[in-house]
């Protein structure tokens, strides 16, 4: 099996319009090898995947929409949750170039102060106890003015900034952040990387309103376990873990 670190630079497969760039990926991939950091980035995803299975809302050829494929095969699957941390820091720290204010939204998503900027599917296989296959889809409104789907706060870089943006600079610096993270988390710095991703946790300072299946509460975040449970202490200083999907913040 071929390593980015050892064989090759990604390779951009660019696509006028697939459904969703991690289905034509994986599909791709199930068909034939191909080596690790081969990209899929589309100009418009007719059914774009986010978590929860909510759609991504993205208009033609304005905001940068990709997958790329990994083999983690170094990375155990109780592990797995530091392939979401890289891929949030990269992203979080590409960003960051332009405008202050981002932060990594538990457990994946990109945020500009109360705002929405960036959305990840990451989908992973095993094999026995460690990843064998990782495929990461990521949305990142770059040039998009206006978003007409229900979703409460979405943002754009040029709402942010009052420019546009070259989105294949932007794909092109992130995946070189990537390689980076990558090859960090290979030598063995996950406790490192852990750090760093809780650090730039959205809402992480002071206490802030969350709901479970239990109702509303206010809590502050305390700590993020290895397999990406969170961990909240509420304002009585009860200690409540959850796991994706199991607790939604409530915006301010």
């Amino acid at each position: 099996m071929m390593h980015y670190s050892e064989m090759m630079k990604p390779t951009i497969h660019r696509l006028a319009e697939t459904n969703s760039t991690n289905t034509y990926l994986r599909e791709w991939v199930s068909r034939e090898e191909l080596p690790e950091f081969t990209v899929i980035m589309a100009d418009f995803q007719a059914s774009g995947r986010g978590q929860r299975g909510n759609f991504w809302e993205s208009e033609r050829g304005k905001n940068l929409l990709f997958s790329f494929l990994l083999y983690p095969d170094f990375v155990s699957a109780k592990s797995q949750f530091l392939i979401s941390q890289i891929a949030s820091l990269c992203i979080k720290e590409g960003l960051g170039r332009f405008a202050s204010g981002f932060s990594i939204k538990w457990p994946n998503d990109i945020y500009w102060n109360e705002h929405k900027i960036c959305g990840m599917l990451i989908e992973n296989d095993l094999s026995g106890r460690m990843l064998s296959q990782s495929v990461l889809g990521i949305g990142v409104n770059i040039n998009q003015d206006t978003f007409t789907s229900s979703a409460p706060n979405p943002i754009s870089l040029k709402n942010i900034t009052g420019r546009t943006w070259d989105r294949e600079d932007i794909l092109a610096d992130m995946l070189r952040r990537f390689e980076a993270y990558y090859e960090f988390l290979r030598k063995g710095n996950a406790h490192i990387i852990a750090q760093k991703y809780f650090d730039s946790l959205f809402h992480k300072e002071g206490f802030h309103r969350y709901a479970d299946k239990n109702g509303t509460f206010s809590a502050a975040i305390v700590e993020v376990k290895p397999a990406g449970e969170l961990i909240l202490c509420t304002e009585e200083g009860e200690k409540r873990g959850y796991l994706f999907k199991e607790i939604q913040y409530l915006l301010e």
